[in-house]
């Protein structure tokens, strides 16, 4: 069963041709980079906007992560349910126009509701995206070079954060924060079009059984076959945790550096011939997040595909090592006096936790049958992200609140960072755990 299905998978991936599979790749990162301009623009943001609307830092962290992942986890499984028998194509395209224009809508906020509710908007838009573009690369993809493909694909988490964090920080500066958002919902449209035009989904639509004879399961169907495979459980509860540290220094490594460096920026800043500290953090911390993200993703892809060539469970110990080698460098960044030394020490954190993403979403894809790759990947991102973005956040504002009264809101949003940052022990030990049983857990 096993050897047929991976023989099926290969078949499928060799029906299009490797300059074509390399063109739907790219352009699926270029949509995934917009995506995280789009989500990620509100961090470089969000001092300017906690003045302007008068919010604290819970509202803030409720903005970036909860607003965000409310409606994207709950819109994933619809969206990846639709995916299975619709044209992935048609559903990447219309998410990116939805997205587009809420991120759009997020400049005409007045008030912390509005803004509430236009990032809800933006999180439905993207809940579309993934899953179909992560079942497209797998159908398209050799088995061997899976978590190579699904890596490259995942660099538009980096990228976009490089985009957002740099354009938002200069064009906030210059024009103020509702300009930002204009300029980055605008070029979603275009992209959208590019797609309904020039990609085809090499899958029949609307079938309930392909022609191979396998049968399309229910949602409960994939989750409860998920849900017995140990390694997919360890594997979430690991990834999950990476991404609340992830999202909640990402929405705070603004304000921590504004709050805690704000002179030595203003100083770097006229070094560069920056007009204001802003634009000087906004294009550093871009720098450094898409740079070394970029890197350790691509990186992360290849070493785990070396790795599982030898035994499946090479998948896991790359972002097994790689979370635990991050730990040190991250805390050090929120203690060293010097701000150049604590964005320095930012780029090996950024550079391992970016690791993960290429081997565990190749596992999550290899653990179903091809009709079931969007369902599984929803499912995995509905605790992903429902854990990491909907908690972390908040949780990290919140923290921060409650310590800002005894400590200050500088020294209290430093302790609420690290606290995060030691957490990421935690998501070592569960992919090591992940990795004792991935052999077995894996079926195509």
């Amino acid at each position: 069963m096993h050897g047929t299905q991976t023989a099926r998978d290969d078949e499928a991936a060799f029906t299009i041709s490797p300059g074509r599979r390399s063109y739907v790749l790219i352009l699926l990162t270029v949509i995934y980079t917009l995506a995280f301009i789009d989500r990620q623009i509100i961090n470089i943001l969000a001092e300017p906007i906690k003045a302007d609307l008068h919010l604290a830092d819970w509202q803030m962290g409720a903005l970036s992560g909860f607003a965000f992942a409310l409606l994207y986890t709950t819109f994933g499984l619809p969206a990846a349910r639709l995916t299975e028998r619709g044209n992935r194509s048609w559903i990447i395209a219309g998410a990116v126009t939805l997205w587009s224009a809420f991120t759009a809508l997020s400049g005409f906020a007045n008030n912390f509701v509005h803004l509430l509710l236009a990032r809800t908007g933006v999180g439905i838009g993207e809940a579309g995206c993934v899953p179909a573009a992560h079942s497209l690369i797998s159908d398209i993809t050799p088995k061997d070079q899976r978590a190579s493909a699904l890596a490259i694909f995942s660099m538009g988490l980096p990228l976009g954060s490089l985009v957002g964090l740099a354009m938002g920080g200069v064009v906030a500066g210059a024009f103020g924060w509702r300009a930002a958002f204009f300029l980055v919902g605008l070029p979603g449209i275009a992209l959208a079009l590019l797609t309904l035009l020039t990609v085809r989904d090499p899958r029949p639509s609307g079938r309930a059984v392909t022609a191979g004879g396998e049968e399309v399961l229910s949602a409960t169907g994939v989750f409860r076959h998920l849900r017995q495979r140990p390694s997919f459980v360890w594997m979430t509860i690991g990834a999950a945790l990476l991404a609340a540290t992830g999202y909640a220094h990402q929405t705070f490594y603004g304000s921590f550096f504004l709050r805690n460096h704000g002179p030595a920026l203003d100083y770097w800043a006229g070094v560069f011939g920056l007009s204001n500290r802003l634009a000087f953090l906004g294009i550093a911390l871009g720098l450094i997040i898409g740079i070394a993200g970029t890197m350790g993703t691509g990186i992360g892809g290849r070493m785990a595909d070396r790795a599982a060539a030898i035994h499946p469970s090479g998948y896991m110990k790359v972002p097994a090592w790689s979370t635990l080698i991050a730990i040190p460098f991250l805390v050090a960044a929120f203690l060293v006096p010097s701000a150049m030394a604590a964005l320095a020490l930012l780029l090996v954190p950024h550079f391992m936790k970016a690791m993960w993403y290429g081997p565990v979403f190749a596992c999550v894809q290899g653990m179903v049958a091809p009709r079931s790759r969007a369902t599984a990947i929803a499912v995995f991102l509905f605790f992903v992200n429902a854990i990491g973005l909907g908690m972390g956040p908040v949780i990290a504002g919140a923290m921060s609140d409650v310590l800002a009264r005894t400590m200050g809101a500088d020294e209290g949003l430093r302790v609420a960072m690290i606290v995060f940052a030691v957490m990421l022990v935690a998501a070592t030990a569960c992919f090591r755990k992940a990795g004792r049983t991935l052999a077995d857990d894996l079926v195509s």
